[in-house]
């Protein structure tokens, strides 16, 4: 390796692996862009399906695209042969994660182009994916609980369809299109951890299925997915609105973190918070439950003060804050939130496989093959004398 070079040992932040025409994150600005859109404007103008198909065919749909595409996502919601037999089969008390990330492997039964190396047919693959992502979700939570499936409703769109099948009933307008919203907010976010896999495992030239089932795997982990549970188990800790102050008080004298409160890239309030906030609010006021957002709100405003004065900087407040209360106003468990994150998400890694496999705009992709700069084992950094079995 060249001397000069340095080794990084930092999670390669700042350290740019590739190009991409997807998805920006300006972190200064606290702008989020899909393919030149302002993720914000989406919130407010689009459904779920329209940016899926923005992802994945890299331009806004016409009316009658949109229609076609809608049309064939609900044609794909179905879960092929052997795989309730499968979720029936699992001990209720297995992690949904690891559920979905066998689940999705099973997934290419349904799908005849699954393999098949062409963009038409990973493009195929990917509609697959984003409509029984949905499903297998919803099913897997209906067999743990003992209740049967929901078959998928074709009148209702994807957000909407994923509540009906998650629950047994059609869900009111207003909460369909908060879900439908947050689903948006979560659909992409560049080269996350779970991106950078599914593009990794891609550069490989394996097929989408392994690639999101990676990527999956990923999400897994705690410091990933899963952040805003953390969050909902820390207000559901603290309370009271009079107890955030010892809450802040104690979690900042012993080094800790306050959950939803900083960020990777962000250098300002994420702005797919300011969204989730509002629609938090109207929830809590629907159901009748409106602790959690007050409490969200609360303590978003004494941990900055409180951050401010012990560190002398400012901390900011990321997608995760918000979409805890939100989602558990909704009454989605809280071990389903990462599932829905990668049901929103899964548009995103379908989008980078297709990128990472198939891109003309860029060079032609490589398999990354990262170095590393060796330095020594137990014997340190020269080889080590071997000596015999009997000898040691």
């Amino acid at each position: 390796m060249d001397e000069c070079m340095p080794v990084i040992n930092t999670g390669l932040r700042g350290v740019e692996v590739a190009s991409t025409r997807i998805s920006q994150v300006d972190a200064k600005a606290g702008k989020l862009i899909y393919r030149g859109h302002l993720v914000t404007d989406f919130a407010e103008k689009t459904s779920f399906e329209e940016v899926v198909f923005l992802l994945l065919y890299e331009r806004l749909p016409r009316s009658e695209e949109l229609e076609d595409f809608t049309q064939k996502l609900k044609q794909k919601r179905g879960l092929p042969p052997g795989i309730l037999g499968f979720l029936r089969s699992i001990p209720t008390d297995v992690n949904p994660m690891d559920v979905l990330q066998a689940g999705v492997a099973m997934l290419v039964q349904a799908d005849p182009q699954a393999g098949e190396n062409s963009m038409a047919d990973a493009l195929v693959s990917a509609e697959f994916l984003v409509a029984g992502l949905a499903t297998l979700i919803a099913a897997w939570e209906r067999i743990r609980k003992g209740k049967e499936p929901v078959e998928p409703d074709l009148d209702l769109g994807h957000a909407a369809n994923f509540l009906y099948m998650l629950t047994g009933k059609r869900p009111d307008i207003k909460v369909a299109r908060f879900f439908d919203t947050a689903l948006i907010l979560h659909a992409e976010h560049s080269f996350n951890a779970s991106t950078f896999t599914a593009r990794q495992v891609a550069s490989t030239r394996a097929h989408i299925y392994a690639a999101v089932s990676a990527a999956i795997g990923s999400l897994s982990g705690e410091l990933h997915g899963g952040a805003n549970v953390r969050v909902m188990e820390m207000l559901k800790s603290i309370g009271t609105v009079e107890n955030i102050d010892d809450h802040v008080k104690k979690v900042l004298e012993s080094g800790g973190k306050i959950m939803g409160l900083g960020h990777a890239v962000y250098q300002v309030d994420d702005p797919r918070a300011a969204i989730l906030a509002p629609m938090a609010k109207a929830m809590g006021e629907m159901k009748n439950e409106p602790l959690w957002y007050e409490l969200s709100t609360r303590l978003e405003q004494a941990a900055k003060q409180a951050f401010k004065r012990k560190k002398g900087r400012d901390i900011f407040v990321n997608v995760d804050f918000y979409s805890a209360s939100l989602f558990y106003t909704m009454g989605i468990p809280m071990d389903l939130f990462t599932p829905v994150f990668a049901l929103a998400r899964v548009s995103g890694w379908a989008a980078h496989v297709i990128e990472e496999k198939y891109a003309t705009s860029a060079p032609k992709p490589v398999l990354y093959r990262p170095g590393a700069t060796y330095v020594g084992d137990y014997c340190g950094p020269d080889e080590c004398p071997f000596i015999d079995l009997d000898d040691r």
